[in-house]
C-alpha cells in the first residue's frame, strides 16, 4: 500500500473493497487494492508502480459488462469510473474512458451531432464500449470512433487510429489487455436536433420494453451466433426463468441473466454453463460469452 500512497492521493485508495459495489450486476468478491484515478498522471503512475513491483493489475470501467468471481481480484484494480470528462470541439467529441457512453450520446444530441444515437441506451463506460466495440440497433462504436489515447502496460502514451484497433463484432485489440484506453475521440456529423432526439427516444422505448431493467444484470450474456438469436435458442431449450441461487434467466428477455436475489458470481456462472451445454446439445451451436469474466 505504501508504494501507492506517495503517488496516489489517499482518498482514491481502498483496501479489501467489495467489487459488487462497483458492478451493475451487484455480485463478486473483493479487490485487494482499488484505485479510483481522476487524472492521466494517476493512471500512468499506477501502471508504472504495478509493473515495477510485479503487482497484478486489472482495469475496469463502470462495471456494466463484467462478472467478478467470488474470490475477488488480487493485486491492484484500477477503476476508471471517475475519470469521466467529456468535451466537444466542433464536430468532434472527446470523452475520457470512464465517462458514461449514454452521457456522451446526450452531449452529442445537445450539440446537434449525429452518429451516437445507437449508444443512448448502452450502459457502461466509453472505454468499455470501445473495448467491446459495443453496438445496438444497427450502430456500433467502430462507425464513429476516430482515434483513442491509450497507455501501454509499460506506461507509454500512444495515439491509436481506428484502423489500428482491430475492431470486429464485440471485439478489439484492447481485449488483448496490452493497452488501457484513456480517451476516445468521436468523429460525428451535424444533424437535426429534433430528428436525433426522436431516434433516441424511440430506441430508449424499445430497450425499456424488451429488457429487464428493473433488475441488476450485465446486459446480453452471449454474442449472437450467425443466423440465430440467443434469446430464442434459450427459450427453445425451455430454460427461460430457470434459477440457480439468486441468479435467474430473465423471464422478460432470455438473453439476460439477472441478479434476482443476492446472487453469487458462481450462481451466474453455473447458469452460463447450463445454457451453453443445453444449446450445444440441442442445436450443435457453441455460444460465446460477451460478458467479461474476471478473477481466479
Amino acid at each position: 500500500m505504501n508504494i501507492f500512497e506517495n503517488r496516489i492521493p489517499l482518498e482514491k485508495l481502498k483496501l479489501n473493497e467489495p467489487l459488487k459495489d462497483h458492478t451493475y450486476i451487484k455480485l463478486g468478491g473483493k479487490a485487494d487494492i482499488l484505485i479510483h484515478p481522476t487524472t492521466k498522471e494517476e493512471i500512468i503512475n499506477t501502471v508504472n508502480i504495478a509493473k515495477a513491483h510485479q503487482i497484478p493489475l486489472t482495469v475496469i470501467g463502470k462495471g456494466s459488462n463484467v462478472i467478478i468471481k467470488d474470490q475477488g481480484l488480487r493485486g491492484v484494480t484500477l477503476s476508471l469510473s471517475q475519470f469521466d470528462q467529456i468535451k466537444v470541439y466542433g464536430d468532434k467529441v472527446v470523452a475520457q474512458s470512464g465517462s458514461n457512453i449514454i452521457d456522451v450520446s446526450r452531449i452529442a444530441l445537445d450539440n446537434s451531432l449525429t452518429g451516437l444515437e445507437f449508444a443512448c441506451g448502452i450502459p457502461g463506460s466509453t472505454g468499455g464500449a470501445l473495448y467491446m466495440n459495443a453496438g445496438a440497433y444497427g450502430g456500433q462504436m467502430e462507425e464513429v470512433v476516430a482515434q483513442a489515447l491509450v497507455v501501454t502496460k509499460n506506461g507509454e502514451l500512444l495515439n491509436m487510429a481506428r484502423d489500428d484497433m482491430q475492431l470486429g463484432y464485440r471485439n478489439s485489440i484492447f481485449r488483448t489487455d496490452q493497452y488501457i484506453i484513456l480517451e476516445v475521440e468521436f468523429n460525428l456529423k451535424k444533424g437535426n436536433k429534433d430528428v436525433i432526439s426522436s431516434v433516441m427516444q424511440d430506441l430508449t422505448f424499445k430497450r425499456e420494453s424488451k429488457q429487464p431493467l428493473e433488475y441488476p444484470s450485465c446486459g446480453s450474456v452471449f454474442k449472437r451466433p450467425e443466423g440465430h438469436y440467443v434469446g430464442k435458442l434459450i427459450q427453445e431449450c425451455n430454460l427461460q426463468g430457470t434459477r440457480i441461487g439468486g441468479a435467474e434467466i430473465s423471464k422478460k428477455h432470455a438473453g439476460f441473466i439477472i441478479n434476482a436475489d443476492d446472487a453469487t458470481a458462481e450462481d451466474y456462472l453455473e447458469l452460463i454453463r447450463l445454457i451453453k451445454k443445453r444449446v450445444r446439445d440441442q442445436f450443435n451451436i457453441e455460444l460465446e460469452t460477451e460478458v467479461i469474466i474476471l478473477g481466479e
